[in-house]
């Protein structure tokens, strides 16, 4: 009997610890992070890709079947709405952890390394929001600028249907044909997510080790805590209240995805999958999941945006600084505004906290506190963001009256393949 998807991944990713610890006890963990990792880094190629054609054929396609503006407005509202929503739910959750437990009173902690070309970096952010409008279309595709190949193929697909026929069905057709095209690469690709989570796991725990996390072990407890409550209390909650959506049902149908989002470290790279799994799994219409999963990727960062609150505070307790509630509202909003544009940005979430320190006058160097622990914290807050994603696609196509998901309370439709 062929296993699921989900166990299949699930195996690989344990497989791949293990094989990293024997690799380190016999010293061989050369082997695993020069050769075995190839794998791995032949997987993420695979997938970037396939990134921009999927997202720009997805997000025309839906656009277009979306209909008038009056749908585009309203689908557009309820997608940007949920996501600040469940933004500040996540950072106003990670706030109250790490003002309980505060984790950084007491820390004696020696500075790492701080980040090549961080404040290089952090100079760039100023311009994100400008560069959302591309000056060059067909620039912004070749370079992978999520945000401006986003922003063109919504109002490319908002105008093919203001065209005449027989032009607006061509265009239609011709990019509806391209995303069903791009998805049956997706699922060639998929078939080997095993192997290269394998690869992937191995080759960061054979670089890491476990020594490294016990001196950050409270700082740690505290983000991973206010990520699970995220995870499996808040979102489950919106998801049985406002959507009659059962948590459990719509967890099996994403536990691919998100497996193959905590292993990458990557919303992006797991976009593929997120698509099929929601579309396939989950039930929900192609016109929603490919306007609203894409654009989830790129700017919906609710795990992101907790890591980054709980980063800051917890930066000031280290120093001994104590953060008065005007500033720590700064912390609130400044995250969410830096977790929306952390797109396409090296080393993402380590160059937000920064743009945070220096909202609330903390010292930069702090960055070189948390950088020994930031890869396994980024695995958790990406399928964090992933999980997110999925629910809210859901609770949108449920909002606009679909009534055929196999994630509904009370239906009993299989959810994985």
């Amino acid at each position: 009997m062929k296993l699921k998807l989900h166990w299949q991944i699930f195996i690989a990713l344990i497989a791949g610890v293990l094989f990293a610890f024997v690799g380190r006890s016999f010293d061989f963990e050369t082997i695993i992070t020069t050769k075995i990792s190839v794998l791995g880094d032949i997987f993420l190629r695979a997938l970037r890709m396939i990134i921009v054609p999927l997202i720009m054929s997805s997000i025309i396609s839906g656009v277009t079947s979306i209909g008038s503006a009056q749908n585009f407005g309203r689908l557009s509202l309820k997608t940007i709405g949920y996501y600040v929503m469940t933004s500040l739910f996540a950072i106003v959750t990670g706030l109250i952890l790490v003002n309980i437990f505060r984790p950084g009173v007491g820390a004696n902690l020696g500075l790492d390394r701080m980040p090549e070309d961080l404040n290089a970096n952090v100079e760039k952010i100023g311009d994100t929001l400008l560069n959302i409008i591309p000056t060059n279309p067909i620039r912004a595709m070749v370079e992978g600028d999520i945000l401006s190949i986003i922003f063109f193929s919504l109002l490319f697909g908002f105008f093919i249907t203001r065209v005449s026929e027989p032009y607006k069905t061509q265009l239609t057709n011709f990019f509806q044909a391209i995303f069903e095209v791009m998805m049956k690469l997706t699922h060639l690709i998929i078939r080997f997510t095993p192997v290269g989570v394998f690869a992937i796991i191995a080759k960061l725990v054979a670089e890491t080790g476990v020594d490294v996390f016990i001196p950050l072990a409270g700082y740690m407890v505290t983000v991973i805590s206010g990520l699970l409550i995220h995870a499996f209390i808040t979102l489950p909650l919106l998801l049985s209240i406002i959507g009659g959506i059962s948590p459990l049902a719509h967890f099996k149908a994403m536990s691919a995805a998100l497996l193959t989002a905590f292993s990458t470290s990557s919303s992006s790279a797991t976009l593929p999958l997120t698509i099929d799994s929601i579309e396939n799994n989950a039930g929900a219409s192609n016109r929603v999941s490919s306007f609203v999963l894409p654009l989830g990727a790129t700017i919906n960062m609710d795990g992101t945006a907790l890591y980054e609150c709980v980063a800051a505070m917890f930066i000031a307790q280290a120093y001994g600084i104590e953060l008065a509630i005007g500033q720590q509202f700064i912390v609130v909003l400044t995250a969410l505004l830096a977790s929306i544009g952390a797109a396409g940005i090296p080393m993402a979430g380590l160059v937000m906290i920064t743009i945070i320190l220096r909202a609330v006058g903390l010292p930069l160097e702090g960055v070189g506190l948390i950088l020994s622990v930031d890869r396994i914290l980024d695995m958790m807050r990406t399928a964090t963001n992933v999980w997110s994603d999925s629910c809210g696609t859901v609770l949108i196509a449920r909002s606009e009256g679909e009534t055929d998901l196999k994630v509904l309370r009370g239906l009993n439709q299989p959810v994985t393949k």
